[in-house]
């Protein structure tokens, strides 16, 4: 577990610390960087946590995990975010359960080309996510009558939306404070 900061050990932190360590910590018993690097400001650890679990595992999702771990892959991806893409990108992989598709999704989304995997609705959330980490001064309504249009509901895109907006917070804290995935457990998903 590395970063450009300071990050407290189990053995050195306050009763609060410990307490939010243990609401972070993985089902592995872990940990990661992506948490720890909150342990200056504890408070911010709760937050993050929580923000994250309500994003991206709440049970009141309606898009498929596998699918959501695509965008944040995506948004990694345009944020190169090398921390973020390599956890959910695993879980891609382990979510499909399809070497060569988890492949080809891998190289049109490193090409900024989701359209040579991807169409209809699925397509339409990834560039409204691309434009939305990328250019998000620009979204106009257009942007969202587009995914309309293409069938998604608005609790999807809100789905989406949280989802992107959560990497780009996230991508933003890994990459502006060095974190690498070294001592994490790569690849939590719900199924592990």
């Amino acid at each position: 577990m590395t970063a450009w900061i300071k990050m407290v050990s189990d053995e050195d932190a306050s009763p609060r610390l410990k307490e939010l360590l243990e609401h972070a910590r993985t089902p592995h018993g872990t940990v990661d960087t992506v948490m720890r690097v909150h342990s200056l400001r504890p408070e911010t650890m709760n937050g993050h946590v929580t923000l994250y679990r309500s994003v991206l595992h709440s049970d009141e999702n309606e898009l498929p995990f596998w699918f959501l771990e695509v965008i944040a892959s995506y948004t990694s991806i345009l944020n190169d975010c090398t921390y973020s893409l390599t956890h959910h990108f695993m879980n891609v992989r382990n979510l499909i359960r399809d070497q060569a598709r988890s492949d080809r999704i891998f190289v049109a989304l490193k090409a900024q080309r989701p359209e040579d995997e991807f169409d209809g609705k699925e397509l339409a959330l990834l560039r409204y996510a691309a434009k939305l980490t990328t250019d998000v001064g620009k979204m106009v309504r257009s942007d969202f009558e587009a995914l309309k249009i293409a069938g998604c509901e608005d609790g999807e895109i809100l789905e989406v939306n949280q989802v992107c907006a959560y990497f780009n917070y996230s991508n933003r804290l890994l990459n502006g404070l060095g974190c690498t995935t070294e001592g994490d457990q790569i690849g939590y998903y719900k199924g592990d």
